[in-house]
């Protein structure tokens, strides 16, 4: 029953999305009504031929050659009006599932980080793209299929019933074992393509994460694991795929077999009304087309709820992903804030998952222009912070604020316009090298481009690549090296003149002198700007105006260099443990 439910909203709402289309829907039910209409003018006109053969030498040409220009005629007017049907059909589904792709992935950029963080990509890729599809195949089929199945049981048992009424009630009186064979079947391949579509997105979202992390399976030869973990998922999924078949397949044969019943209850029953008078053998002749016409669209129909079934439950999928909570709305909060860079964090707390709390009671005052430094071993809350001054999460408790506002008081772009930040995973596009300097500003002169990939030393690599600054990279950038790509981010930051940076292990990728220009650039850029630097590599924030030394989400310690080296405490192991093989 619950099942039954879903699967009533999800159709409604697939429904829903055909509203803007109302005029291709009238098309295409008006003239799947004439061409079935039309369709089944033919067994009356192969009637009227059958009894103008009236015996051995004695046929009445001229009438069946009106027949034979009718039957042209009514033939060539139903593939008219099937193409046409098929013409608004094909609309009203591209147009439906364009407009459900552009919801999913408008959502996509709308749902917090956390979604995003906490669910595989791959499988998130898979619904955009794979179950959208499955959801065009099941509506394009059951628009197409639905009206002229229905329309032509409707006809045929009109036309039936005209010819004769006793013979007629007959196939009506078997209809509902059609019926019951095919809701009997659809119920149990729901389920099965539902759980199918749920085990594509695991396995889509298992060789996104072995593609994207190639290298490092490689490195820790892991392939053999990779492999046992895809044949676990695909042996699940070929068990389930097995069944969801079987049931699907089993529809067709049983409707048939329901369909030959009724096809024999006609012959047997029109024949002996035929031998008592009651029917003429053309009437017959119509009467078995029409029984085989009314059936074909059960089988139909039956094939149709299978590829329906498959299409809900894929449906179901990508409108779990549209009903995900977006980010609280910041439409009336303030675009425009002046920023003299005066920071402060009040009270903060902040969990990922609330069982397991990370910050507590976190403060912290950060004035105009200075360079603070975050460091601490891993999972230690470094960079949650920075997720919490970009509100890329917010906070359990406590306030933020800049320059005496708090951050949730502002629009979440006016908020991280006042940040530059380059982070440890470099990220590029598939696009010329101008085009990923220019990401943020796309305004930008060519002079200040230029001048920006100078600041961040990119320009001199850069106009040794083929063709200079409109060089395509590939997707990622994967026709340059790793420190290549950081280069590049940095330029892109430097190029934004940001109020305030923030750089998560920003030198990471790039070798030892190369980093040393870098440093300089980058203690050029920080005149004068509130910084925030994540750092492992402890030599590269020794010139920190504060150094914030964090330890299972807490502030343990904060000072300069020198001062924390002085405490001896947990700073100073950290220092130690980096540089004991120099010392």
């Amino acid at each position: 029953m619950k099942k039954k439910t879903e699967n009533t909203k999800v159709l409604k709402r697939l429904l829903n999305l055909t509203k803007p289309y109302r005029f291709s829907m009238v098309m295409a039910l008006v003239c799947a009504i004439a061409s079935v209409t039309l369709s089944l003018f033919t067994p009356i006109l192969i009637g009227k031929a059958v009894d103008s053969i009236i015996g051995k030498g004695v046929v009445n040409f001229t009438k069946i050659a009106e027949i034979i220009l009718q039957l042209a005629m009514v033939i060539a007017g139903s593939a008219l009006f099937q193409w046409l049907m098929t013409f608004h059909t094909n609309r009203i589904t591209y147009k439906t599932v364009k407009d459900l792709r552009t919801k999913a992935y408008r959502q996509l950029n709308l749902v917090p980080l956390k979604y995003i963080d906490q669910n595989s990509h791959g499988n998130i890729i898979n619904r955009i793209v794979n179950d959208i599809d499955a959801v065009s195949d099941g509506l394009l089929q059951g628009f197409a299929g639905l009206f002229t199945g229905i329309i032509t049981i409707l006809g045929t048992i009109i036309f039936m019933l005209s010819i004769n009424i006793r013979i007629g009630m007959v196939v009506i009186l078997l209809t509902p074992l059609s019926l019951f064979v095919a809701a009997f079947i659809s119920k149990r391949i729901f389920y099965k393509f539902s759980e199918q579509s749920r085990i594509k997105g695991e396995m889509g979202g298992l060789i996104e994460e072995m593609i994207g992390n190639q290298k490092i399976v490689k490195t820790f030869s892991y392939e053999d694991r990779s492999i046992e973990r895809f044949e676990e998922i695909n042996e699940r999924l070929h068990e389930c795929g097995v069944k969801a078949q079987f049931y699907s397949s089993l529809t067709n044969p049983c409707t048939r077999f329901v369909n030959g019943i009724v096809y024999m209850a006609v012959g047997v029953y029109g024949a002996f009304t035929a031998i008592n008078g009651g029917i003429t053998i053309g009437q017959l002749s119509s009467f078995l087309a029409y029984a085989n016409q009314y059936t074909k669209p059960f089988n139909e129909i039956s094939g149709i709820i299978t590829e329906l079934q498959s299409a809900l439950a894929s449906a179901g999928r990508v409108f779990a992903l549209i009903d995900e909570l977006p980010e609280s709305s910041d439409e009336n909060l303030l675009n425009e804030v002046t920023c003299s860079e005066s920071i402060k964090l009040k009270n903060v707390d902040f969990s990922y998952q609330r069982a397991t709390p990370l910050i507590k009671n976190f403060n912290l005052e950060v004035k105009p222009g200075q360079r603070i430094a975050i460091v601490g071993p891993t999972g230690s809350g470094k960079t949650t912070i920075i997720n919490l001054l970009m509100r890329f999460y917010d906070t359990e408790a406590g306030d933020i604020d800049i320059d005496g506002i708090d951050i949730k008081s502002m629009k979440r772009k006016a908020l991280r316009r006042m940040y530059g930040m380059v982070l440890q995973d470099t990220w590029l596009f598939h696009g010329t090298v101008r085009d990923n300097i220019a990401y943020g500003r796309e305004d930008a002169s060519e002079e200040e481009m230029i001048s920006a990939a100078k600041a961040a030393f990119a320009h001199s690599f850069i106009k040794r690549l083929p063709m200079g600054y409109d060089t395509v990279l590939a997707e990622d950038g994967g026709n340059i090296s790793q420190g290549q790509k950081q280069l590049l981010c940095i330029a892109r930051v430097m190029l934004m003149k940001p109020s305030m940076l923030i750089l998560d292990e920003a030198t990471s990728n790039i070798d030892t002198r190369t980093e040393i220009n870098i440093q300089k650039a980058f203690a050029k850029l920080m005149e004068g700007r509130t910084s925030f630097v994540v750092a492992h590599r402890l030599s590269t924030i020794q010139e920190a105006d504060q150094i914030l030394v964090m330890d299972n989400g807490r502030l343990i310690e904060q000072g300069r260099h020198e001062e924390l080296l002085k405490q001896e405490g947990f700073y100073t192991k950290l220092y130690n443990s980096q540089f004991a093989g120099i010392m």
